[in-house]
């Protein structure tokens, strides 16, 4: 009989969350000017990511969902090869990928290279339940090297195969233990989850036990549901994905610098700025609009990231599309995002995310419409390498990602900087946004209106011009 492995709460919960209409996947994509060789992809990943003995367990959706190795596992079926039908069509065939469930039966996950015109695309695509996006980000940059023909250490003690810890404690290691306090007060929270959402007079009795966490759960279970827009409503199956022209992350810089706001709030501004290009351009009312979105804020200190951790904050985050002015709507991000900097949110969405793995499915889906009701897109930024990387002897020319979305969420906001560059990736429901290309093209525009609003302004010490 095959060993099985109990599955963490989390790792049920985002089991869980799948659904026809919103698949738990995390989906990435690297850009290549060479052709990559199919078996030296196949190379790398049995060598750097099989040694994570997850990757090698398919996960059983039981009433206690648990791990199991794969008795007919084939890298070959993992790691796939396509041709492009026609030029130009790759954003079609990863629109068709990130719509594809993953096989349930084996391990899920998936690498797809892609011929392009003259070079390659490897999209990769991994169920949420194997860990997220910071783990998963760490896994794929030890399959990475800093130039070619010299692999670096894959990942030492950590990928040793008879470890029996999954691959999420084996990433964290001790920096678990930082969290272990705050991941405790989350698991005394999940007995309330459903309470938190659907009887919030019952938070007092929560406040009186001493959480200490009443307040900020309150102003989870109390919001009203997001502004009415087209954002909203009923969804389909099909997905459609895109991604911008790339941002020089430089400009970022001197922009979030001038204003004294960090490199999320000016990013954050440009998305509320597009949305806002968006819903007028299909003729909406934007006046007062409010649009909120899910965003996991990361907490680490400024500078290169030196070691692994559940150091991120998920907060929901009110974008003001309603501010028509590039420099005033940045400013006012700014200001919520700091309001947010001391809010105990995050360990109420723990505690909530972990009764997922807990409640009978029908209070699950009701858990997740109710939150699904208080956000219209989920929104992430993931810092990637500041210089070149190679993987399998070729240069990694861009990189763009696709976030998952929970619930009757239908947009997903990929932000995500690399060798200098910040790249936007766009995933939406066909219901809801069907053409994600002109919605992303305005993260651009909107970046380049601040940036010339900024530069038209007065520098300190000089008079405002009234000539132009």
């Amino acid at each position: 009989m095959t060993e099985r492995e109990p599955m963490s709460l989390i790792d049920a919960a985002w089991l869980r969350m799948d659904r026809p209409t919103n698949l738990m996947m995390i989906c990435g994509m690297m850009m290549f000017a060479d052709r990559l060789d199919l078996e030296d992809v196949r190379e790398v990943i049995r060598t750097r990511m099989l040694c994570f003995r997850r990757f090698t367990q398919r996960a059983v959706r039981d009433s206690s969902p648990y791990w199991e190795a794969d008795p007919y596992f084939d890298l070959d079926w993992h790691v796939r090869h396509i041709a492009l039908p026609r030029s130009g069509d790759l954003e079609e065939v990863v629109s068709d990928l990130i719509s594809t469930p993953l096989d349930p039966s084996k391990p899920m996950w998936q690498f797809h290279v892609v011929d392009t015109e003259s070079g390659s695309a490897l999209v990769m695509r991994i169920h949420h339940s194997y860990g997220d996006g910071f783990a998963l980000t760490y896994v794929l940059a030890t399959m990475t090297d800093t130039e070619p023909g010299n692999p670096r250490n894959p990942l030492g003690d950590l990928g040793r195969n008879d470890d029996t810890r999954s691959a999420w404690e084996r990433i964290l290691g001790p920096a678990s233990e930082v969290v272990s306090g705050a991941f405790r007060a989350a698991q005394t929270l999940a007995s309330a989850g459903w309470d938190l959402v659907s009887e919030p007079s019952r938070l007092v009795q929560y406040g009186e036990a001493g959480l200490g966490l009443a307040r900020d759960a309150a102003v989870i279970a109390g919001m009203t549901p997001d502004s009415p827009t087209r954002f909203k409503g009923p969804m389909g199956v099909m997905k459609r994905a895109a991604w911008a022209s790339p941002l020089s992350l430089f400009e970022v810089k001197a922009v979030a610098e001038a204003f004294g706001c960090s490199v999320n709030d000016v990013l954050l501004s440009c998305v509320a700025g597009a949305l806002r290009a968006y819903l007028l351009e299909q003729g909406d009312d934007v006046e007062g609009v409010e649009i909120r979105a899910l965003v996991p804020v990361n907490q680490r200190p400024p500078g290169r990231v030196t070691e692994l951790g559940n150091d991120f904050s998920l907060v929901f985050v009110s974008l003001p599309v309603g501010i028509e002015d590039p420099i005033g709507r940045m400013l006012e991000m700014r200001k919520r995002m700091n309001e947010l900097k001391g809010s105990k949110q995050p360990l109420v969405a723990m505690g909530i995310l972990i009764s997922m793995g807990l409640l009978p499915e029908d209070m699950k889906e009701r858990v997740l419409e109710a939150l699904a009701a208080n956000a219209s897109a989920v929104i992430t930024n993931v810092r990637g390498s500041a210089e070149p990387q190679y993987f399998a002897g070729k240069r990694i020319e861009r990189q763009v990602f696709w976030v998952p979305q929970s619930g009757g969420i239908g947009m997903g906001i990929s932000i995500l900087s690399y060798a200098g560059n910040v790249d936007f990736g766009v995933a939406t429901d066909v219901q809801r946004v069907p053409d994600p290309a002109t919605l992303v093209r305005r993260f651009t525009d909107e970046f380049e209106a601040t940036l010339l609003t900024a530069l038209l302004m007065p520098w300190p010490g000089e008079p405002a011009r009234t000539d132009l």
